[in-house]
């Protein structure tokens, strides 16, 4: 029997012990989305009222809302884009000033004060923002967005409250210095705009504007945040078909065409938006600012088809270096999660980060003198320091500027730009560095700084190729060097290779170049995955969060629903007493309840299955007394609109107040208008690979197991498929 897998004898007629049994086995600090559409007696009668009119103009308003996703996407993008671009030019135009002014004197702790200060400042207010306000908001977001999109519900991660954290946390962390980006958070800015758009209504605010009822359930919400994820990605890298290979490689689970072609709309609408914004703000004649991350105009990439193994050797030592990355990191936020718990030490941390991050850009700007002639310089503060009249510092160049410009300026500068001593120093400390600040409580991504320790390295083996071989100088490009070790390092982080190739491929408009940048993303996820997985998968697992895999795990190859069903089951019967349903919601955990006729005993156990409910389904149903005694009142008016208006946050059973004479065994609750006649069951018998098919397919969040004769023998969920659970 492989771990976690689990067989819970119990005698039928131990009804008693139901829900203690079932509290203990069954808690987790997970929910499920119902992506599965409950066809009961009110969804049927909501779809007989449909006219073919509202059809079109239903499907005509998702193609609305997509609209509204890429541009709303876009302009949050452009702002943060603003803001940082604005503020850096004067930060790092202030500290040229002050290293000017002070190194006549050979006072350079002045400048380093200052340095220090600004990166404090922002930081301190962005890692205070996530520490006390959304802590959900904190790192890229990405792993929290994956969990949604495979089914997962991850609490207050589509909120407008983490939304304005993540826009304002991850400006202040770029300003601060951290060695991080702003990419990464954008796929989940777009996703919580395309779930606050999408569904006419704003819990934070308790504003409903009484529109788009009918996308106010977790299956269509579910699929405009996928298209919110991909415009994201499309805002951020300039890459519409990129967002949707990431959604469909990374994140989403269940895919149809209409979706498709809805996600890539928002996607281009993203791009378009922000390409025209940024453009007109930049001066551009041309629309040529295609996402946040831009990386300028590549020239034409040739390449020889002997340097194809140089590239697959890249690959792997990106793979390599990023299974290593990820490993550390994994283990220095384990340490963080058991040893920095309180709010105000996680805020300590990040300033700490910023301060030392300002300490290792002064060390090596001061101690390493890279001089090169003004004119190739490709930072908009160039910096003498030390050097001579018309001659700039390359070594504080890298630092003087965000890393984002650090990262196009490598893959730009013409060759001799650096000294090797200078690039090999900035990838020791900015490796650890960018390894310690991913996971401190701040708003931050994982791209850049995995790109620029690549690009960094890229270019350190296009000059030791040179020193080899000197003849090589004819076709060894530096620029092309730090493209595809930037490309390694990332696929060895992150272990994309689809998506990843294609995003690369946008940004670069190097068609030509994407045979180099598929064989070096491959060799490095293949590299990385010999020793872990991806920072995204490890992430997730170590959260323990139930994220259906691919595959089944192996350990379950051969084993049938009888061993890993959950049982006993908490079932209720077609008509039950109020004080029943209160209690089985007080004392369980479960999500969804068999309906059943009574068994042979006269007991819920081993009832035949007629259907299934929901625990949000009771709770709205106590809530509004739709009680079998008092149905004249009701049962002519009630809609399924009874139950979206309270989507997404139901009530809690502990907000519930039913008198005690509703209590008294008076009162009762008919389940056939609310339950879900029809719920997918399996019979104890099948196959672990084929249930886990019908998950991955369909999407579902219950599963019943029944017995030949359709007695129900114990219930199925996702966790059920992960041994770790």
């Amino acid at each position: 029997m492989p771990p976690g897998v689990r067989l819970i004898d119990v005698d039928s007629s131990d009804e008693e012990n139901l829900l203690e049994e079932g509290v203990r086995n069954r808690r987790s600090p997970r929910n499920s989305l119902d992506y599965d559409v409950c066809e009961n007696v009110l969804w049927r009668r909501d779809q007989t009222k449909i006219k073919p009119k509202f059809t079109v103009r239903k499907d005509f308003s998702r193609w609305v809302i997509s609209l509204q996703i890429g541009v709303c996407t876009a302009l949050v993008a452009c702002c943060i884009n603003i803001v940082i671009e604005e503020v850096s030019r004067l930060k790092y135009g202030f500290l040229k000033r002050q290293v000017d002014a002070n190194v006549l004197h050979g006072d350079l702790s002045i400048p380093y004060l200052y340095w220090s200060l600004l990166n404090l400042v922002p930081v301190v207010i962005g890692a205070t923002l996530v520490a006390y306000v959304e802590p959900v908001a904190a790192g890229s977001g990405i792993p929290q967005v994956k969990c949604y999109l495979n089914g997962v519900k991850v609490p207050r991660i589509v909120r407008i409250k983490t939304l304005a954290v993540k826009a304002v946390g991850v400006a202040t962390s770029v300003i601060g210095g951290l060695a991080g980006g702003k990419e990464g958070p954008m796929i989940h800015s777009g996703a919580v705009i395309a779930a606050g758009i999408s569904q006419g209504k704003s819990t934070t605010f308790r504003r409903d504007l009484k529109i788009l009822q009918h996308f106010r359930d977790d299956h269509e919400k579910r699929d405009f945040v996928v298209g919110g994820a991909a415009a994201g990605v499309a805002a951020a890298f300039g890459a519409p078909i990129g967002g949707i290979l990431f959604s469909l490689e990374e994140a989403a689970s269940f895919w149809n065409q209409s979706l498709i072609w809805r996600t890539f709309f928002a996607s281009i609408i993203s791009s378009f938006t922000l390409n025209i914004i940024l453009s007109a703000y930049h001066g551009l004649s041309s629309f040529r600012y295609r996402g946040l991350f831009n990386l300028g105009e590549f020239a034409p990439l040739p390449f020889e088809y002997y340097e194809l193994p140089i590239f697959m050797l890249m690959g792997v030592i990106g793979g390599c270096t990023g299974a290593l990355w990820n490993a550390i990191n994994s283990r220095l936020n384990m340490f963080r999660a058991h040893a920095i718990r309180q709010r105000w030490a996680k805020v300590l941390e990040a300033a700490f980060v910023a301060v030392l991050g300002a300490t290792f850009a002064c060390l090596m700007a001061y101690t390493i003198n890279d001089c090169r002639p003004l004119g190739n310089d490709p930072t908009e503060q160039p910096v003498q320091l030390f050097c001579q009249d018309n001659e700039y510092n390359a070594a504080a160049a890298l630092w003087f500027q965000t890393p984002e410009a650090t990262v196009k300026a490598l893959f730009h500068d013409p060759p001799g730009s650096h000294k090797i001593l200078t690039l090999a120093t900035f990838v020791l400390i900015y490796y650890p560095l960018s390894c310690v600040t991913y996971g401190l409580s701040v708003s931050l991504g994982i791209f850049i700084p995995t790109l620029l320790i690549g690009a960094a390295w890229g270019r350190l083996i296009a000059s030791f190729t040179v020193l080899a071989f000197p003849t090589s100088i004819a076709f060894v490009s530096p620029g092309k060097y730090a493209l595809i070790g930037a490309a390694a390092q990332l696929g060895g982080v992150v272990r994309m290779t689809l998506s990843l190739s294609v995003i690369l491929l946008e940004t670069t408009g190097n068609i030509g170049f994407i045979l180099p940048i598929i064989l070096t993303l491959m060799t490095a996820k293949w590299s990385g995955d010999y020793f872990n997985e991806g920072i995204y998968d490890t992430q997730i697992r170590t959260s323990r969060v139930p994220m259906l895999p691919w595959h089944v795990e192996p350990e379950y190859q051969n084993l049938s629903a009888r061993h890993i069903m959950a049982r006993p089951v908490v079932c209720v019967r077609t008509e039950e007493k109020v004080q029943y349903l209160l209690d089985i919601l007080k004392n369980t955990t479960h999500n969804g309840f068999p309906v059943v006729e009574d068994g042979d005993d006269g007991s819920r156990v081993n009832g035949r299955l007629i259907g299934l409910i929901l625990r949000s389904q009771l709770v709205v149903i106590l809530k509004r007394s739709f009680y079998v005694e008092s149905s004249r009142f009701w049962e002519s008016t009630v809609s399924i609109e009874a139950f979206r208006d309270e989507y997404p946050r139901y009530p809690a059973v502990e907000d519930l107040h039913v008198n005690e004479y509703k209590r008294s065994g008076s009162f009762s609750v008919n389940m056939n208008m609310f339950m879900n006649p029809s719920p997918y069951s399996v019979e104890e018998g099948t196959s672990v690979p084929r249930i886990f098919q019908l998950f991955r397919a369909l999407g579902l969040r219950h599963l019943v197991v029944v017995s030949s004769e359709n007695r129900v023998r114990g219930i199925i969920t996702r966790k059920d498929f992960l041994k770790h659970h």
